[in-house]
């Protein structure tokens, strides 16, 4: 079952009914909404119903015990790709992008007849992710689709996907959540919090479950105090957000670290539908630059206390001047 997320069950499920539906799906909204939930869910039912046994259950919706399902959580259906980024190959993380090798391994997979049943579903978690070359590639799957193919693409920007690569799909919106659902993702996915946590970390993620448990198992309403101190009252002293660059710099604190930039262009955003005027307008600056920076961090590998450390300066300009020291 996908939470708050009707409008795309209904959707997928009443095209896939009566088998009338768009080869390539564009699952398009905010990071942990849902979509790459939807995406396994809906590769679940299309796979199952398929090779079956068939089985009486409404919607996208499929049984745990189903022998498809179990290939499918197994990881070994032959009929199905995920395609997401690698674990490098030195190191600890995941590799920058999603390859032009793993897309080209994709369109190989394409090539070949399907096992278990007529379809094939592959998905791609995220769009976002892949590198200009791979984004080619998979383009040219998209308009020579192999017949009783399903693609699934998930992107958190669409906007910045090449235009002939939307074009060519049916665009699917996920929404943020409402406080109901994510209170009943909450009380199933972190039981111990109190009603005055959990409703601290609803307040927090901005119609997010993915972020929410995140913050839940992170323990991250300090990280939040200490950037909305920035945020309101600045750092002349560089002491907030160095004590922050200490804090998450560390080798241990990658996951907090990672949650952290997701976080703090958040803030900015909410603080600036209190402001008016020029106050206004120097929030939705940093915005801009706490957006950008905390989206190529990752992706360059860039030195996270460092980083840190200039998005705590970022934070300090929508105090105004005066509230950082330079």
């Amino acid at each position: 079952m996908i939470v708050g997320q009707d409008r795309a069950t209904d959707q997928f499920a009443s095209a896939w009914a009566t088998r009338k539906l768009h080869h390539a799906w564009l699952l398009a909204g905010p990071k942990g909404v849902g979509k790459s939930t939807f995406a396994h869910a809906v590769a679940r039912r299309v796979l199952a119903d398929a090779a079956g046994p068939s089985f009486d259950l409404p919607g996208i919706e499929t049984p745990d015990d189903h022998p498809i399902v179990k290939l499918i959580e197994a990881g070994s259906h032959p009929d199905m790709r995920w395609l997401e980024r690698l674990p490098k190959e030195k190191g600890e993380g995941l590799a920058r992008d999603i390859t032009v090798d793993q897309v080209r391994g994709l369109g190989e997979f394409m090539s070949m007849t399907a096992g278990l049943s007529p379809w094939r579903v592959a998905v791609i978690d995220s769009m976002d992710e892949l590198n200009r070359e791979a984004s080619n590639a998979l383009l040219k799957m998209l308009e020579e689709p192999p017949p009783n193919t399903l693609f699934f693409l998930v992107s958190h920007a669409p906007g910045r996907l090449l235009p002939t690569i939307r074009s060519r799909c049916r665009r699917v919106d996920f929404q943020k959540l409402d406080d109901d659902a994510m209170t009943s993702i909450l009380e199933v996915h972190a039981p111990g919090l109190s009603p005055a946590e959990r409703q601290r970390v609803i307040d927090m993620s901005f119609g997010s479950a993915g972020r929410a448990l995140a913050f839940a198992e992170l323990e991250l309403a300090k990280l939040e105090d200490a950037a909305l101190a920035i945020i309101r009252q600045g750092d002349p002293t560089n002491a907030r957000r160095s004590s922050l660059a200490i804090e998450l710099g560390k080798k241990a604190a990658g996951d907090r670290y990672a949650a952290f930039l997701d976080l703090a262009p958040s803030l900015i955003a909410r603080e600036a539908r209190q402001l008016e005027g020029v106050r206004r307008e120097r929030a939705l600056d940093a915005y801009a630059k706490a957006r950008e920076l905390a989206a190529l961090a990752p992706r360059l590998s860039l030195d996270p206390s460092a980083t840190v450390f200039q998005i705590g300066g970022i934070l300090a300009e929508v105090a105004g001047p005066g509230s950082l020291k330079r």
